[in-house]
């Protein structure tokens, strides 16, 4: 049975790759806290009660936590409900923890996937429904919920390139694997066509949209921005964004800003490290490059800067909102991964990403098209871009508009999703 292979190949890999995992707990911090979560210890959870149904949900991170809060919402509206919410990382735990308390039955830590803390867990929460987000599938959460009978439904289920190919190249083992999934709501037609292809029978499977794309970001007013500005150390010059930046693409971002002021263009550069725990490495950088800097977690700027590192967690949106132009990371070689443009879109913001958005390609593919977003092969093509961008209001106003259009054109993922949901719990 091909459990029990997962079951005796998972505490060797486990061990392996503890040293590497222990190490980015400890630079990301806040994994003391509730620690025990991971071998299948799990909060203080009310009694079920009668005619309630409990839904165990995953979301792995931040960026997950933030898109669920619609779902939560539509969850905690039904009288027969009751969530418990679970996520991987500790900046997740604290952002469920300081917006979600009110909505759920209990926050924690999902479980290494192994047989007897995942065993553990479950016996616990004693789930009537499981949902997982986007690319979680966990083999052994997903054969505790088989064995039990229990629905799993995968919303806003999405398949990047690298995970579509090493999953249809091994069909034979991950087939048997993940085969307890109940529905299979995908974010895109494309990701519920690579299901398909999968193995997933068709009538399991329902494109209901990316629920990210329903967000709604509460808008600052021009006091509120221009007091950020104050605490940045900016004053009202147009400003760079670098979201969610990886290794190498800040030295892309100081060479673009670089070149604006080199032309006498008036900017400052913002940049948000996808990790916070980067900020040192990102310090040397800022250093060798000359540039005036500081960095947001050390309070208010005390004197105007050029460059400010937003190295706090959960302000992404707010800072986002100084934004005249917007460049995504992890999308400049090597990196091809990406990470989310929706929210940049969803503001109106002129969107730049690197080539190859592969975890989100149908999206990145339809701003381009929608004329929201320009993409580029590398760093001085980042640089060509932005130049061009900032020397043409005309053509910025043009992407804004796009960007919101193609929002409001793919929105009510959400109610969709929520409608899926109810049915399985109905049944």
């Amino acid at each position: 049975m091909m459990i029990w292979l997962y079951r005796f190949l998972f505490p060797p890999a486990m061990l392996l790759a503890s040293p590497y995992y222990l190490l980015r707990m400890r630079r990301r911090g806040g994994y003391r806290s509730d620690f025990s979560h991971r071998f299948g210890a799990t909060p203080v959870l009310p009694p079920k009660r009668a005619g309630v149904k409990r839904v165990w949900l995953q979301a792995v991170s931040v960026g997950e936590m933030l898109a669920i809060a619609p779902l939560l919402e539509g969850l905690h509206a039904e009288p027969a409900v009751e969530v418990y919410l679970t996520t991987t990382t500790s900046t997740g735990c604290a952002l469920a923890r300081e917006r979600y308390v009110g909505l759920v039955a209990g926050i924690g830590y999902f479980p290494v996937d192994w047989w007897l803390f995942s065993r553990r867990t479950w016996s616990a929460v004693a789930p009537d429904m499981v949902i997982l987000t986007e690319g979680e599938r966990w083999p052994e959460h997903i054969h505790q919920a088989r064995t039990r009978g229990v629905p799993v439904v995968a919303v806003n289920a999405r398949l990047s390139n690298r995970s579509f190919r090493r999953m249809l190249k091994f069909r034979g083992l991950t087939g048997p694997l993940l085969n307890g999934i109940t529905r299979v709501l995908a974010g895109s037609a494309m990701d519920a066509e690579r299901f398909r292809k999968l193995g997933f029978p068709a009538d399991r499977i329902t494109a209901t949209g990316n629920i990210k794309l329903d967000v709604t970001i509460p808008l600052m007013g021009d006091s509120e921005k221009n007091a950020l500005r104050r605490e940045l150390g900016f004053g009202d010059e147009p400003v760079l964004l670098g979201s969610s930046t990886w290794p190498g693409e800040e030295v892309a971002l100081i060479a673009a800003y670089q070149a604006l002021r080199a032309e006498g263009l008036s900017a400052r550069l913002l940049i948000v490290p996808r990790h916070a725990e980067r900020r040192a490495e990102v310090e040397t950088l800022l250093k060798a490059s000359g540039l005036n800097y500081h960095f947001r977690s050390r309070g208010a700027a005390p004197s105007p800067v050029e460059v400010v590192v937003g190295d706090t967690t959960g302000e992404l949106r707010r800072l986002t909102q100084l934004a005249t132009v917007v460049f995504v990371g992890k999308s400049l070689p090597p990196h091809h991964e990406g990470q989310t443009p929706v929210e940049a879109a969803v503001l109106g913001r002129p969107v730049v990403f690197g080539p190859a958005l592969t975890n989100f390609k149908a999206i990145a593919r339809e701003l381009v098209r929608a004329g929201a977003a320009r993409g580029v092969a590398d760093a001085a093509g980042l640089t060509v871009a932005v130049r061009e961008l900032w020397s043409d209001e005309s053509a910025r106003e043009r992407m804004a508009g796009a960007a919101q259009a193609w929002h409001r054109a793919n929105q009510g993922a959400v109610e969709r999703t929520l409608a899926v949901l109810r049915a399985e719990l109905a049944r």
